[in-house]
């Protein structure tokens, strides 16, 4: 590992500066509201290795696909969220030199991220080349209650008499480090410099998008606000306000600037620029200290609703934290047309598009720890896109209303050009599918079906109606030519999960069109109508599938298969290899890792975990004990599903490996690719690790669930669940289970006993 960061309940600290692993730290300590963030890089100069970031939700560009060699269906770009003019740069000089931490001499460096109330504050002394030395102390947040405002706090104290020079900045001139082409992606419309307030109005080319990004400087020595004389500084997508002031020894220049970002998914096109000066007009007024309170107090409210404790293991206590904080600061809920991608504001690699990680993994963090409509955002999300879908489907040959919804998105059609991934990967249908049940079962909304749940089910139906075939050998319904979530294995047939997924979803589907009719006859009715569904001969193809399609088993070891001819391969596991090609993805051709036993991540498992409640505990714990000898984890995504395995299975110890290398996965740097950017999506597999591992939470029929268990060491676990108009306090000791209801009554299970929780009430459970 490149780095280790020891464990604060409540902080991630960097004490020392470590130039090797900048691009690291600048992950760790991005920050973002959910509309707007970025990457933790100095607001000072610094030419060491650093990839500068600063990202808006929504705002994209299709880059357009680089292949060696074209297949028919590939799309034609790979569509990434851009890196936007940089609002954060604040340069100096001293005495003429600049203050360069790729230069200076550091002799000491703090970097602090306050989880609890999302600022990062970095302290530093440095002496530049033939220079005076001085101290900085610079506090930086992104406002949660104003999705368009950044603030930064920079302190710089005089270490002896000096002349400073500040160019307060608005750089426009980014480019994406992953630009399949090495191209830009932005014009620039207009620049000005008013005095303190400069800003660069910039639009991206073919989608046209228009962004305004302005910022205001106030200077102040010692509490004391000075006038200082601005030259303006502008060249090509860049404006800068620059001034000098003479600093005595002992002296503290302070620089509070706030920066406005503003895009025209907020505004109309020509008023980007006088809403983004409106946004700062608004924070000079309120001023630092309000603005910094409403955000602090913002964050408190997320905490009461999300946190999770863990006493007696500090390493877990961080890790989580660390992945609510960053899954908190992605994903807000309250825009439809946004996602969650995965390393969200914290690094451009995989584009910052949606995959099915979305569904798969973040929804259940939501639906526990969110208002329902946040939950029902993600869900409409899907739907808003249904007719995309409908045309990725029939890019590869499908009819009929038959929807595949893509691998990789931001807009609703598919831009992931892997042919393995972009046409086999299709248990994404599946997890889509799954949501909605997740969602009705989670909260009761039921009528969701009717505002847009049946049409995704049905259309996505119809494309595993058509993507299997019947296999007169097998004498069964066969799924050729996929890819499951297991990327180590491609073009294969009959992939367990696949399989199973598409079986669930066809029974669901027809379930729920009679569930819906059951509700509202003449509502279903004009849905199934503007579809074109027909009851008499579709409903049946669907249960016919279902009841006979292909799902491996192998009697000997009483074992599902995770596809056509696994048991062919030569059964090793982890321990079988050297540690030395670890990890396997980065010492071995594809070729060999195709051909091996080894698996990328939970395939068999996954499937057993999404619809656990059809499997018993002997029936998970066989295929437990034959599948997680052999996977070796290269995906972030995997530990947590085996980690809610093992936790249900009793095996604790396990069950803990497990969610630390989950929890601590970007703070570790595990994989050696934390300087790409955090793990965002899978920062929901440590909420998931613990709070459905070892609090045993399911949600079964109408019923909530809950059977906690506590790793070795810890004393207490307690998390929050809200839970059909419950909230819930659940904490466990080695004694008893306390739940406290903050909101409606609510009959529950906890470990196998039927409980009924009133209003704003407590109970209180023996544990045996």
């Amino acid at each position: 590992m490149k780095l280790r960061v020891a464990p604060d309940e409540w902080t991630v600290v960097q004490d020392h500066f470590d130039p090797e692993a900048n691009r690291v730290f600048e992950s760790l300590f991005s920050l973002g509201n959910g509309h707007f963030g970025g990457r933790g890089n100095h607001e000072e100069r610094y030419s060491g290795d650093s990839l500068r970031g600063n990202y808006l939700a929504g705002v994209y560009y299709p880059d357009p696909t680089r292949v060696g060699w074209w297949k028919n269906g590939y799309p034609d770009y790979f569509a990434k969220i851009l890196n936007a003019a940089d609002w954060t740069p604040i340069h100096i000089d001293i005495d003429g030199e600049p203050l360069d931490l790729g230069t200076a001499t550091i002799s000491s460096f703090r970097r602090v991220l306050d989880m609890g109330t999302a600022e990062v504050q970095r302290t530093f002394d440095a002496t530049v080349p033939n220079g005076p030395a001085v101290t900085v102390d610079a506090l930086r947040f992104v406002v949660m209650t104003r999705p368009q405002l950044g603030v930064i706090r920079y302190r710089l104290t005089a270490r002896s008499d000096m002349t400073v020079t500040v160019s307060s900045q608005v750089n426009g001139d980014v480019v994406n480090e992953d630009s399949n082409h090495e191209a830009g992606f932005w014009d620039e419309t207009e620049r000005w410099v008013d005095g303190l307030r400069c800003g660069v109005v910039s639009t991206t080319r073919k989608t046209g998008f228009v962004c305004a990004t302005t910022v205001e400087t106030q200077v102040s020595i010692d509490g004391s606000p000075v006038g200082v004389e601005v030259e303006a500084v502008e060249r090509d997508k860049f404006a800068a306000s620059q001034f000098e002031v003479v600093l005595r020894a002992g002296q503290t220049l302070e620089l509070i600037k706030f920066g406005a970002n503003v895009t025209s998914r907020d505004v109309d096109a020509a008023d980007v620029r006088p809403e983004a000066e409106a946004e700062l007009d608004r924070a000079i007024v309120d001023g630092f200290d309000t603005i910094r309170a409403e955000h602090q107090a913002a964050w408190a409210r997320k905490w009461e609703l999300s946190d999770v404790v863990i006493e007696g293991d500090p390493a877990a206590q961080q890790g989580i934290r660390f992945n609510i904080f960053g899954l908190n600061s992605t994903f807000t809920g309250d825009d439809p047309t946004l996602n969650i991608g995965p390393k969200g504001f914290t690094g451009e690699k995989y584009g910052g598009v949606t995959y099915w990680d979305t569904e798969a993994f973040c929804l259940p963090f939501y639906l526990a720890t969110s208002p329902p409509e946040v939950s029902r955002n993600l869900l409409l999300y899907r739907y808003r896109q249904l007719d995309r879908a409908i045309e990725n489907a029939t890019k590869l040959g499908f009819d009929g209303g038959a929807a595949l919804y893509p691998m990789v998105t931001i807009n609703g059609e598919e831009c992931h050009n892997e042919w393995e991934i972009t046409f086999e990967e299709i248990h994404r249908n599946g997890a889509i599918a799954f949501a909605i049940e997740n969602y009705i079962r989670h909260t009761g909304d039921a009528a969701y079906l009717l505002d847009g749940g049946l049409e995704v089910l049905i259309a996505i139906s119809r494309f595993w109606a058509q993507r299997v075939s019947y296999s007169p050998h097998r004498q069964a319904w066969v799924m050729l030519g996929v890819t499951g979530p297991n990327e180590y294995e491609n073009n294969v047939d009959n992939n367990w999960y696949t399989n199973l997924m598409a079986q669930w979803t066809l029974r669901y589907t027809a379930a729920a069109i009679e569930r819906a009719e059951a509700m509202d006859a003449a509502r279903a009715d004009a849905i199934l109508t503007s579809i074109g569904f027909d009851a008499a001969a579709e409903t049946p193809r669907w249960h016919e599938i279902a009841d006979g399609i292909v799902l491996g088993h192998d009697p000997e070891r009483d074992v599902f298969l995770q596809q056509d001819n696994y048991l062919s391969k030569e059964l090793l596991t982890v321990d079988d290899l050297d540690p030395a090609i670890r990890p396997i993805n980065q010492h071995w051709s594809w070729d060999r890792i195709l051909r091996s036993c080894f698996i990328k991540q939970a395939d068999v498992l996954q499937g057993l975990w999404v619809l656990e409640d059809q499997f018993d505990l002997a029936t998970i714990e066989r295929n437990f004990d034959f599948y997680e000898p052999r996977t070796v984890h290269e995906s972030s995504l995997s530990p947590s599903i085996h980690a809610i395995h093992a936790a249900r299975l009793g095996r604790l110890d396990k069950a803990h490996e497990m969610m630390l290398r989950t929890a601590r996965l970007d703070l570790d740097d595990y994989n050696n690719d934390t300087e790409d950017g955090c793990h965002t999506t899978s920062m929901a597999g440590t909420w998931l690790a613990i709070v459905q591992g070892f609090g045993g939470m399911r949600v079964v029929g109408d019923t909530l669930r809950l059977d906690p268990k506590l790793a070795h060491g810890w004393t207490k676990l307690q998390f929050r669940i809200v839970f059909r108009g419950a909230e819930l306090n659940v904490t466990t000791t080695a004694d008893e289970v306390t739940i406290d209801n903050l909101g409606e009554a609510l009959s529950l299970d906890v470990a196998g006993t039927a409980i009924e929780i009133g209003a704003n009430a407590t109970v209180v459970v023996p544990r045996v």
